[in-house]
């Protein structure tokens, strides 16, 4: 069975996402494997691409910056990302990612 990016919860949604730090700038950079490949322009040192991580998908998916927790990875590249109050459809039209 293949992973899926975006899986729905109670809660909201878990996206899988692989963080590039130390970019130029914050964007989606498409998939890597099965995740959606994010480049963050902020250092892996003392939480600061996380919290860029953050910063950026909840301006990206209009939702306040509360709803959006890092569930597991908060240390690697890869992240599992929850996003409370969205719909796994809505996700994956905004990212054009397949599930």
């Amino acid at each position: 069975m293949t992973p899926r990016i975006v899986q729905e919860t109670r809660e909201g949604i878990i996206l899988t996402v692989h963080i590039q730090p130390n970019a130029s700038r914050t964007e989606v950079a498409g998939l890597y494997g099965a995740a959606l490949k994010i480049r963050v322009a902020a250092p892996p040192v003392d939480g600061a691409a996380n919290a860029e991580l953050i910063r950026f998908l909840a301006r990206e998916l209009s939702i306040p910056q509360r709803s959006v927790h890092i569930q597991s990875g908060a240390n690697g590249r890869r992240k599992r990302v929850l996003m409370k109050a969205l719909s796994a459809a809505r996700v994956t039209a905004h990212f054009n990612v397949r599930n």
